[in-house]
């Protein structure tokens, strides 16, 4: 199967199987996206989801969350993984986007990497979710499923990974692609026994065809 014709066929089953993906990330605003993405960071969305409300009610926006303190934002963030550098980057996120951002989260990859805590995968999520631009952000899952379908190869890094799918998946599609592989590989295409019995793509899935040899 020709590269072109296996994208086709990949985008054309989500298209018909998960036609709504987004986020599961809950949010109400830009900023409350933002402060999920970061906490996000090697930790489970439904964990984000549980610790979230509590951070929202006491900060709701950049200002309120950018005069607060560490020993006050802390205990909130105590349950997500790698809370202390969290709890910093929140603070400092804040305090920039108020001093350099009016406080708006700014919609550009280039303007969001300057906030600490924000990589540019999270920076594509933003752009992405929020806008719906055509950036993919490459996180574990979208990394290990597109490499397993064959819609990268030989992507070493998660950046050689983006590019390829970029450059593969029509533009006005990119933002919602970003979400049928994730989903694909939080649910179904899972890390060490993913459920190829009852996946849809398992015909032409480079991953299978290896396996099952």
């Amino acid at each position: 199967m020709k590269r072109k014709e296996r994208y086709e066929v990949i985008i054309d089953y989500f298209q018909k199987n998960i036609p709504e993906a987004e986020t599961e990330l809950l949010y109400d605003n830009p900023f409350q996206l933002l402060v999920a993405v970061i906490l996000s960071a090697q930790c489970t969305d439904k964990r984000v989801n549980l610790t979230t409300p509590a951070i929202f009610e006491h900060f709701p926006d950049p200002p309120s969350m950018a005069s607060t303190d560490f020993d006050t934002l802390f205990p909130l963030i105590r349950s997500i993984s790698y809370p202390n550098n969290k709890t910093k980057h929140l603070i400092g996120m804040a305090n920039m986007l108020v001093n350099e951002f009016g406080g708006e989260v700014p919609m550009t990859v280039e303007e969001l990497v300057k906030l600490p805590g924000v990589g540019r995968k999270t920076a594509n999520v933003i752009t992405s979710v929020i806008d719906q631009q055509p950036n993919m952000a490459v996180d574990t899952h979208v990394f290990r499923v597109s490499a397993r379908l064959g819609l990268t190869r030989a992507a070493k890094t998660p950046l050689a990974a983006e590019k390829q799918l970029i450059k593969n998946i029509p533009t006005e599609l990119v933002h919602r692609a970003h979400h049928w592989l994730i989903l694909h590989g939080r649910y179904t295409c899972l890390a060490r026994n993913p459920k190829c019995g009852g996946c849809g793509l398992h015909e032409i899935c480079l991953h299978y065809k290896k396996s099952t040899k």
